[in-house]
């Protein structure tokens, strides 16, 4: 459990009252992580939602041709920063993980139980649209970096 104020200093939780924040103080917990170390694998279930605090986190895509050539390769495919959110899969169905991450630093970050955050948001629609909202806008940052990242690599080849 974390103080509600710790919560507090996140613009994405800004909508909140403090009955809400009381509730996700409740099931956020503080932890740490030294640089490379990995918080979660892709295709994992998404057991928590996270805020990055300190340091840093690069998100991994992995491909895997399992048929001809057993080759398995990983792609970095975006930069979480300090008072961003990681973890989305855990508030969008069918809560399974998308990509690897990797901390980039030693790194403090909140970590949410998204079972019970899902739990607190099936009882109240009002917290649920709202962090429905902000997830998505989360999301479409991301789409509209790896656009640009993907149009970078295209013009990059000659």
């Amino acid at each position: 459990m974390i103080s509600p104020e710790t919560l507090r200093r996140y613009p994405f939780f800004n909508f909140m009252t403090p009955d809400q924040l009381r509730e996700i103080a409740v099931i956020t917990e503080e932890v740490e992580a030294d640089a490379d170390s990995t918080i979660f694998e892709m295709g994992a279930p998404a057991d928590a939602l996270y805020f990055v605090q300190e340091g840093g986190v690069d998100l991994i895509y992995v491909v895997s041709d399992t048929l001809k050539t057993r080759i398995t390769q990983e792609f970095r495919i975006g930069s979480i920063n300090a008072g961003e959110i990681l973890g989305i899969s855990a508030l969008v169905e069918p809560h399974e993980l998308t990509a690897a991450a990797e901390t980039t630093a030693h790194s403090r970050l909140l970590r949410i139980d998204a079972p019970a955050l899902r739990r607190l948001i099936e009882k109240d629609p009002a917290l649920a649209y709202r962090l429905q909202q902000r997830v998505s806008r989360a999301l479409m940052e991301r789409l509209q970096a790896t656009r640009v990242e993907l149009l970078a690599a295209t013009n990059a080849v000659p």
